[in-house]
C-alpha cells in the first residue's frame, strides 16, 4: 500500500488495543477510504456492508439484509427496521465461527459510505447509537469501523455529536488527497514514466486523488491521457464534476454555484461578497455550504496578512473542479491538444500550479529549512497601491521573518527581466509599507524548472523548484 503510514499506524493502534474501538475514516469521494480499509484487512470482516446512493430506507436495509445473509443471518425476510437490523448483526457477531482478524483476534466491522443509510425520517443513526451504547461498547474484541464520503455528515452526525455519540468515538482518520511525492510512487507502481514536472502537471489536473490518477495508461502521454479521460464522447471522467457533487450534497446546485462563483475570481471572495452574488443562496444555508465545501477541501478558508480576525476568504482549491470549469464547462475545443498553448491555457497552468503549491505548504517549509520554526501561512492584497500588488502565499514565522512567496509555472527555466524585477520590488516596497512589518522579508521564489541566474535575479533570497514539492513522504 502506497503512503498513508499514519493512517496505517492507527489502524494497528486500533487492533493492538485491549478496548472497544469505534473508529470513524472520512475524506472527499474518491480519495481512497474503501480501498485503505479493505486492502489494511485484506478483504476479511466480521461484517461488512455499504450505503447506496440516493436509495430509500427499505432498499437500505434490504441491502444491509443481504450482507448479514452472507456472514450468516438465515431470516428470510429483511428487517422492520434498523433496530431490528443491528439485532441481528449482534447475533451475527456472537456466532461461534465469526471471522476474527487473525492476529489480534478482534471482531471487525466496517460499515462503508454510513451516510447513505441515513435516509430522511429512517431510525438509522439513533439505532447505531443504540447498538454501540447497548451492546458494542462493552466488547473489548470489537472494532467498528464507519467510512463516508459525506464529510459533514460525518462531522455534524457523529464526530461532534452531543447526544448517543459523544465521546464515543475512540478514533478518528481523516483521509486526505495523496501528496507529490506519494503520487510519484503510485504513477511508478503503475509504470507511468514522468518526469517531476510532468507529475506536477498531472496533479494540476486530477489532485492527488488515487481514483483518478489509476486510470493513466503507461503506453499515453500525459496529453494523451488527459484527452482520452475527459474530451471523448464516452470519457470515463467528462462528467464526474456533476457525479462529485450530486453524489456528496442533495442540492448540488447550491454548491455548484458558488464553486462556480469562486471560479471566477483568482484570489477567492468573502462571505459578504458571496452573499452579493445573484442566485448564491443566504443566510445560515451559505454557512452551512461553504462549511461543508471547506471540510470536503473542494475550498480553502484563508485569512488577509493585515486583517486576520476579519479578511476571512474562500478560495476554490480542488484541481479536477478548476480544470472542470476552465475547460469542460463551456467546452470550445475537441481535444485537450487543441487547448494546449492557447492563452487559456497559460493562464489555468498559473493558476493551477498556484493551488499546487498552496496543498503543498509543509513541504514549501522543509524545503526552506524552517519546518521546526512555527508560522502561520497567509495571503496578501494591497489596499492602496497602484497599481495593484498582492501575494498568494505568506509564511510568517516566529523568528522574525516572513518568506514573500512569488508562485510562477514555465516549462522552461523562469527568466527574470526587468520589468518584472520592477514588479518584484514594487510589491515588497508596498508590503513593508501597508503592513508595517518590522520582521525581515525574504522574497521567495518557487517555479516549476528554477530561475536563470542573471543581473536581475538576486532580488530572489530564497528559491525552490518543482522539485522541492515533493519532500520525503
Amino acid at each position: 500500500m502506497i503512503g498513508r503510514k499514519e493512517e496505517i499506524s492507527v489502524l494497528e493502534d486500533c487492533l493492538r488495543s485491549k478496548r472497544p474501538e469505534f473508529l470513524i475514516v472520512y475524506g472527499r469521494r474518491r480519495v481512497g477510504k474503501t480501498y485503505l480499509v479493505r486492502e489494511y484487512f485484506n478483504h476479511r470482516f466480521s461484517f461488512y456492508a455499504t450505503g447506496i446512493s440516493g436509495q430509500n430506507t427499505k432498499k437500505q436495509i434490504k441491502v444491509f439484509h443481504e450482507a448479514l445473509s452472507e456472514y450468516g443471518d438465515t431470516s428470510e425476510k429483511p428487517p422492520a427496521d434498523w433496530i431490528e437490523a443491528f439485532s441481528r448483526l449482534r447475533k451475527v457477531l456472537e456466532k461461534k465461527d465469526v471471522i476474527r482478524e487473525q492476529q489480534s483476534g478482534k471482531r471487525v466491522i466496517f460499515l462503508d459510505e454510513l451516510p447513505w443509510m441515513d435516509t430522511a425520517r429512517s431510525d438509522f443513526k439513533s439505532a447505531l447509537d443504540y447498538f454501540w451504547n447497548s451492546y458494542g461498547s462493552a466488547q473489548k474484541d470489537l472494532l467498528l469501523i464507519a467510512c463516508g464520503s459525506a464529510t459533514s455528515w460525518i462531522i455534524d452526525n457523529i464526530v461532534r455529536d452531543t447526544g448517543g455519540f459523544y465521546h464515543r468515538i475512540t478514533r478518528q482518520i481523516h483521509l486526505q488527497p495523496f501528496s507529490l511525492g506519494e503520487c510519484m510512487q503510485l504513477l511508478e507502481a503503475n509504470g507511468m514514466q514522468m518526469s517531476h514536472r510532468q507529475i506536477i502537471e498531472s496533479y494540476m489536473v486530477f489532485g492527488g486523488v488515487p481514483y483518478y490518477l489509476n486510470y493513466l495508461k503507461p503506453s499515453l502521454s500525459l496529453a494523451q491521457n488527459i484527452d482520452v479521460l475527459f474530451f471523448g464522447e464516452n470519457s470515463p471522467l467528462k462528467y464526474e464534476f456533476d457525479h462529485l457533487f450530486s453524489s456528496l450534497y442533495k442540492n448540488a446546485g447550491r454548491y455548484t454555484d458558488i464553486i462556480r462563483a469562486l471560479h471566477k475570481k483568482r484570489g477567492g471572495l468573502t462571505r459578504q461578497q458571496l452573499a452579493g452574488i445573484r442566485g448564491i443562496v443566504q443566510g445560515k444555508e451559505l454557512t452551512k455550504c461553504l462549511k461543508e465545501l471547506e471540510q470536503c477541501g473542494f475550498v480553502r478558508k484563508y485569512n488577509d496578512f493585515t486583517t486576520p480576525k476579519n479578511g476571512c476568504h474562500f478560495q476554490l482549491t480542488d484541481a479536477l473542479s478548476l480544470f472542470h470549469l476552465s475547460f469542460l464547462e463551456h467546452q470550445k475545443a475537441e481535444s485537450w491538444l487543441e487547448y494546449i498553448h492557447t492563452p487559456g491555457y497559460y493562464a489555468w497552468c498559473g493558476l493551477a500550479f498556484e493551488r499546487v503549491c498552496l496543498q503543498h505548504t509543509r513541504q514549501i517549509k522543509s524545503a526552506l529549512g524552517i519546518a521546526g520554526i512555527s508560522s502561520h501561512e497567509y495571503a496578501w492584497k494591497s489596499k492602496k497601491a497602484s497599481p495593484g500588488a498582492q501575494v498568494d502565499l505568506l509564511i510568517d514565522r516566529k523568528d522574525d521573518v516572513i518568506n514573500l512567496c512569488e508562485i510562477k509555472y514555465t516549462a522552461e527555466v523562469f527568466q527574470i527581466d526587468v520589468s518584472y524585477h520592477r514588479e518584484l520590488v514594487h510589491k515588497t516596497e508596498t508590503f513593508r509599507e501597508e503592513t508595517r512589518t518590522k520582521k525581515a522579508i525574504l522574497l521567495t521564489m518557487i517555479s516549476c524548472e528554477g530561475i536563470r541566474q542573471n543581473k536581475y535575479s538576486n532580488i530572489v533570497v530564497k528559491e525552490l523548484t518543482g522539485n522541492d514539492l515533493f519532500g520525503h513522504d
